[in-house]
């Protein structure tokens, strides 16, 4: 099986599959938001609890890199009128069931992913006003979310006014990844301008540097874990950074840290990479999460080194029928192969597409 055949089918596969269950018993017509989750089968949302600015925002995201111009247009004023805060500015991070304000916590991971999704709409459509509210949020996080030497909180308050969770790495990649996409969608050059500011300040506060592993919480902490999955995917933007790394050193350290991902989080046997590891390597979660085998198809796919490109067609051929089924996808198995979670959240398409397009697909 080559390469370019195997991207080829996951990229048929998300496209027959995938696509339309988001478009059909994925969303809710009434309410115009994606549901948060379907059951197994892919035909029935799971019992609804919330909607979360997130989910909405990734589901934007896809919408528009699949060129659907009427659903991702829906998404985006769903994204607006839902969870856009009247009083305070910013976003919710979460709806109840009848759409009301449920979770009014202000999330960095949230705002993130609205920028970078009315990045790539704005970019898809031309739509300018999707690109202001781009800019207008990434002004507010560099505003409200400010912490410490260059980070950035976590979460704060509905009215920004306390912290309710200092700096994480999760948001802050994504943060990063979004104003990659910002200033790609704008050429604006202050998102260039943040992106090295947020990188330094992240390398200074996360990198473990005996594995050169982006820690998830701040080096030094209780209880700390490296994951696999966040190493290959710091690795691919790192690439798609370049100069833009500044004085990080993050492009040295990440390829430390690919190798040792590879090495200690990645079965040798199937090619599943697990969820997360100590500081020496050794496995504490052994969970098989979906996005974190797409992230490492990724990591293959634009490494520079074409040996270890070398290993992405085997890799893709152990994906598919592992984490890949004729209803949709497995979210999560364990070590075993034993899945872990049936059903299929909303969030993943983002993650599936997003390899996919790494791939060249």
């Amino acid at each position: 099986m080559n390469t370019p055949t195997s991207a080829a089918s996951l990229r048929e596969h998300f496209d027959r599959v995938v696509l339309p269950m988001w478009r059909g018993p994925g969303f809710n017509a009434e309410l115009h938001l994606p549901y948060e989750a379907l059951d197994a089968a892919g035909v029935q949302p799971l019992p609804v609890t919330r909607y979360r600015a997130m989910a909405c925002a990734r589901q934007l995201f896809v919408f528009s890199e699949a060129g659907d111009a009427a659903h991702a247009q829906t998404l985006f004023e769903s994204l607006r009128r839902t969870y856009q805060d009247p009083k305070h500015g910013g976003w919710f991070f979460s709806v109840d069931a009848a759409g009301a304000p449920l979770d009014t916590t202000k999330d960095l991971y949230t705002h993130a992913f609205v920028v970078f999704a009315t990045a790539a709409y704005g970019q898809r459509f031309g739509a300018a006003e999707a690109l202001d509210v781009a800019r207008e949020t990434s002004s507010l996080i560099v505003d409200r979310f400010a912490a410490r030497d260059g980070l950035l909180n976590a979460a704060l308050d509905a009215s920004f006014a306390s912290v309710a969770g200092g700096p994480l790495q999760n948001p802050l990649m994504h943060l990063t990844e979004a104003w990659l996409a910002a200033s790609e969608a704008t050429g604006d050059s202050a998102f260039d301008t943040a992106i090295t500011g947020l990188v330094e300040a992240l390398a200074r506060g996360f990198l473990h540097a005996p594995t050169g592993c982006i820690a998830e919480l701040p080096v030094g902490a209780a209880d700390n874990r490296l994951e696999p999955g966040h190493q290959f995917e710091w690795f691919w933007l790192a690439s798609r950074a370049g100069a833009r790394l500044g004085a990080s050193g993050l492009d040295e350290a990440l390829a430390r840290a690919f190798v040792f991902a590879q090495q200690h989080g990645v079965d040798p046997e199937t090619g599943a990479v697990a969820a997360a590891l100590d500081e020496q390597g050794r496995v504490i979660d052994a969970t098989q999460r979906i996005w974190a085998q797409t992230e490492y198809l990724r990591a293959l796919a634009t490494h520079g080194d074409a040996a270890v490109r070398a290993a992405l067609a085997p890799q893709t051929g152990r994906f598919a029928p592992r984490f890949l089924t004729p209803q949709g996808w497995v979210e999560c198995r364990r070590a075993n192969g034993d899945v872990a979670r049936a059903d299929m959240p909303s969030t993943t398409p983002y993650h599936l597409l997003t390899a996919y397009q790494g791939m060249g697909v």
